[in-house]
């Protein structure tokens, strides 16, 4: 067995550094104990844990387990404008990740009822799998006595609590067409089945990337671009206004990878020796 490539290991090292998972000496910080106990990607389990503290760990929860199922819709080839029109019902404004909360709550309030799934066009053996899973969560958060508390309507700290997770795959609206990740420039476009396909926030964040005729952001929520700074100081800095262009001055945000390194070191143009394309920010 080949080892991995180093700087897939250094790239791992440095998101877990950005979660806080790890201290500057690369040992595990009290958070990092926590997110270890969770059968989850550390982006997830950074969510539900920070999810604890903005009060919104009841919601955040349900979203987790939503995500670990590829797919709770489907779309009956002779029925493709009917099912799009069923799940157009359950979008919501904010975006993708809440629209999936609305589902589960809908679905929870129907009793699990196979009847509503078949009608809305939902596959009801999957949320079956996701209530399994939602429950394997709460017994881990009981046993670590993780306070498990609603935020009811006040979703903003629900998109906060997946920024908190989810802040490298931050992307912002590109003048032009399309979004541009902030961390390597890639462009991006919403996924036409999306909540927010031709709303075009200024911000999101999505959960994955699907290459099909152009790279497509799955699962995508609006977010604040001040909340980048707030939830990954690590990640984000301000950045400085002297240096920057009147549009550039307008995004206020700027990557850090790793403090002890030069200026600019962490640009990915400083990066070419690794053949990794880059834009650069500011």
């Amino acid at each position: 067995m080949d080892p991995p490539p180093a700087q897939t290991l250094i790239a791992a090292l440095e998101l877990l550094y950005a979660l806080s998972a790890l201290d500057d000496e690369g040992m595990l910080t009290r958070i990092g104990r926590k997110m270890a106990e969770f059968p989850l990607d550390p982006s997830l389990a950074k969510m539900l844990l920070l999810s604890v503290d903005l009060g919104c760990s009841e919601e955040i929860l349900t979203i987790v387990a939503m995500l670990s199922e590829p797919n709770v819709f489907f779309r009956p080839r002779d029925k493709q404008q009917v099912a799009d029109q069923r799940k157009a019902r359950f979008n919501q404004p904010e975006g993708d990740h809440l629209t999936l909360l609305v589902v589960f709550n809908q679905w929870k309030a129907s009793n699990y009822s196979n009847a509503w799934c078949h009608e809305n066009y939902i596959q009801a053996r999957t949320l079956r799998r996701v209530l399994d899973v939602r429950k394997q969560m709460v017994g881990i958060m009981d046993r670590y006595r993780q306070n498990v508390v609603s935020c009811g309507k006040q979703y903003n700290k629900v998109r906060k609590a997946i920024c908190s997770g989810f802040f490298a795959h931050a992307a912002k609206k590109d003048p032009q067409e399309g979004y541009k990740t902030l961390v390597e420039g890639t462009p991006v476009y919403i996924h036409p089945s999306s909540a927010l396909f031709n709303k075009n926030p200024e911000w999101v964040i999505y959960h994955e990337l699907v290459l099909t005729t152009k790279e497509y952001m799955r699962e995508v929520t609006a977010i604040e671009g001040k909340w980048l700074t707030e939830v990954a100081p690590n990640f984000f800095r301000i950045a400085d206004p002297t240096r920057m262009s009147k549009r550039k001055l307008k995004e206020k945000v700027e990557p850090l990878y790793n403090k002890y390194e030069e200026k600019d070191e962490w640009r990915l143009s400083k990066q070419k020796r690794f053949g990794r394309v880059s834009q650069t920010f500011g």
